[in-house]
């Protein structure tokens, strides 16, 4: 992890060039302690453990228990990349149509299994389809704290205050 973050350190003096980070994400290696030290997992809903975070950019643990799924959703503008550790996610990325009304294309489907990178990514929708535990990695440059949701069914646009269940593997 500390080669990923002084890569990332680097590419932040560029604005995260897409392809040296996907290139710096894809060829990291998930070390077992630092994910056995933020896998924490909540059968209410999938789980965003912090590994590191400055100014620049975020390194995020996510956990998804099977059926947990984040909405459909955007990310401020920011770059961001997420790297699949452990099990396989369907992703499903939109296009906006309209704002009012809210409407969204869906632009394709992904089944992400070990070893996927995705991003940066721009709106879309995460879900673990499958019967077993799923771990993923995220980078978000520019970290934020809040999150536009889009809310297809009720046709509008919502803002989500964004929560970690653990910092530097303890548990908030």
């Amino acid at each position: 992890m500390k080669s990923l973050i002084s890569q990332l350190k680097k590419h932040s003096l560029y604005d995260f060039p897409v392809k040296d980070v996907s290139s710096s994400i894809l060829n990291s290696v998930a070390q077992e302690d630092i994910i056995k030290k933020h896998s924490h997992f909540s059968k209410s809903m999938y789980t965003r453990n912090r590994i590191f975070r400055n100014d620049d950019f975020e390194i995020i643990l996510l956990c998804w228990l099977p059926n947990q799924m984040a909405p459909i959703h955007g990310h401020e503008g920011e770059k961001c990349w997420f790297k699949v550790i452990s099990g396989s996610l369907k992703i499903s990325n939109y296009s906006i149509k309209s704002l009012a009304p809210l409407e969204l294309n869906l632009e394709e489907k992904i089944t992400a299994s070990k070893g996927y990178l995705d991003g940066p990514a721009d709106i879309h929708s995460i879900e673990n389809c499958s019967n077993e535990p799923v771990i993923t990695l995220h980078i978000y440059a520019n970290p934020y704290d809040t999150c536009t949701v889009y809310n297809l069914k009720e046709k509008r646009i919502d803002k989500l205050k964004m929560n970690y269940h653990s910092i530097d593997g303890e548990l908030c």
